[in-house]
């Protein structure tokens, strides 16, 4: 019997991991961390639902840390078949797998040294000897064109726009003569945005799994470049700093890009830029190269050769610990951008622990903050901050910029659906908090009229039924 089962991104924006079973053969799409409160984190530790050694391949609908960075815990724990990836997410993912892996080495380290940890000695998750054993499963499959995994499982990606290589998939499950489509959506874009394309509309399927993850609201219409802009000038005015967390992928870019254009239109001064993230780094490289992602404005500006759209004028990339250090000792107005996005790791704690108790600063939060992260607490008005164990004041300003989220909202999530011609036989929503996914499923009924159901985990269906 075919079936598909949510081992992960229902009831949570995190961990996205769904089983696809046809034929005696196993299909996992995605293969996330879950992020957040505890018992979620906790998931990771469980021994996962199905033995991994069972799971027949893998496929990737982008890079991203909770669509990937399960990946070398499942390798260790005995899966052996091949992960399929595109070009551009495998080389992301070269990037990202050994970073969480070096991050979560390095957190129990310092964890170790404090001793506030209930595990003796604590352990990492999965350590960088493990991401180098997942990476080496890789095969590149092509950006567009279908290609068959077995006589069970055909796979057609389609541009999703929502970070480089980000693809939605079309996959054919075949079973004794029986065949149905189920698009799992991945993370599905914006429209009109820098850099990237559009989503690509998908005609038919017979089940969509539909991210829901901004489902409850629509992103602010004002312009984000005003948006930026007005922070960045009240805060020069006060001799303070600007703090950005930004996601190494896609979010740090496009910050990039808006700064770049803000200081080409002599609508903030140029300052200092810090770029404090190696990972960060990296990736704007491969968002250079990989030009099959590129809008055709962002081409023809690239093209143009009047500038470099992804760097400020007076950028500073800082790749080693005492040059991200030596940050500490600015005490002049400048723009610090660096990982992890929600503040859950990373070199942005330190630059947090120094800049969060002056009020001359400020905290822009430029994307989607998970339930339990330090970035959710910090925007919900938190007055003081855990940072590696010690409680850290809360009086630079928290500003909230949610134009640059790379997730679609509730509008351009309906518009992405209302690009398929017939309606599904269900629609089930995941990768979204509980009242996102239970506002847009009455958002979908009102508007398109189609049967909805939001999953619960471990929940499956039959798609062949």
């Amino acid at each position: 019997m075919a079936k598909i089962t949510f081992l992960g991104a229902v009831g949570t924006v995190t961990g996205s991991k769904y089983l696809v079973e046809a034929g005696g053969k196993r299909l996992l799409v995605d293969c996330g961390l879950f992020q957040g409160p505890k018992p979620l984190r906790q998931r990771n530790w469980d021994q996962l639902p199905i033995d991994p050694s069972t799971i027949d391949w893998i496929v990737l609908t982008h890079a991203h840390i909770d669509h990937t960075g399960y990946l070398p815990r499942i390798v260790r724990d005995g899966f052996r078949g091949p992960i399929y990836a595109n070009a551009a997410t495998r080389e992301l993912c070269e990037l990202l797998l050994p970073d969480s892996a070096h991050l979560q080495e390095e957190d129990a380290q310092y964890i170790l040294k404090k001793g506030y940890s209930s595990h003796k000695p604590p352990l990492p998750l999965y350590t960088v000897a493990d991401a180098q054993a997942a990476l080496t499963r890789f095969q590149e499959i092509p950006r567009k064109d279908p290609f068959t995994i077995s006589p069970q499982f055909t796979v057609k990606p389609t541009d999703a726009g929502h970070i480089l290589g980000s693809s939605s998939l079309q996959i054919t499950i075949t079973e004794n003569g029986k065949s149905a489509v189920v698009v799992f959506s991945g993370d599905v874009g914006r429209y009109d945005q820098p850099i990237l394309n559009d989503p690509e509309p998908i005609a038919k399927a017979d089940y969509i799994l539909c991210e829901s993850t901004y489902g409850d609201r629509d992103h602010p219409k004002d312009s984000p470049y005003d948006a930026i802009a007005a922070i960045v000038n009240r805060v020069v005015k006060r001799g303070g700093a600007i703090v950005i967390p930004a996601f190494a992928v896609g979010r740090t870019q496009t910050l990039m890009y808006i700064l770049r254009q803000l200081e080409e239109r002599q609508q903030i001064p140029r300052l200092p830029t810090f770029v404090d993230s190696p990972m960060a780094i990296n990736v704007t490289d491969l968002y250079v190269r990989h030009k099959e992602d590129h809008s055709l404005k962002f081409t023809r500006e690239e093209q143009s050769g009047n500038h470099d759209p992804l760097n400020t004028h007076e950028v500073h990339m800082t790749r080693t610990v005492d040059e991200s250090k030596a940050i500490n000792n600015i005490n002049s107005p400048c723009i610090i951008m660096s990982a992890s996005g929600m503040c859950t790791g990373g070199r942005i704690l330190h630059h947090l622990a120094r800049r969060l108790p002056d009020s001359r600063n400020a905290i822009i939060l430029a994307g989607y903050q998970g339930e339990g992260t330090l970035g959710r607490y910090l925007l919900e008005g938190a007055k003081l901050a855990r940072i590696y164990g010690d409680e850290i004041p809360v009086r630079a300003e928290i500003a909230e910029v949610s134009q640059f989220s790379a997730h679609g909202d509730r509008g351009e999530i309906v518009r992405w659906l209302s690009g398929f011609t017939a309606t599904p036989k269900q629609l089930y929503l995941v990768h979204g908090d509980p009242p996102a996914a239970q506002a847009f499923r009455g958002t979908v009924q009102q508007q398109l009229h189609w049967p909805v159901t939001i999953p619960a985990y471990m929940d499956s269906f039959d798609p062949l039924a």
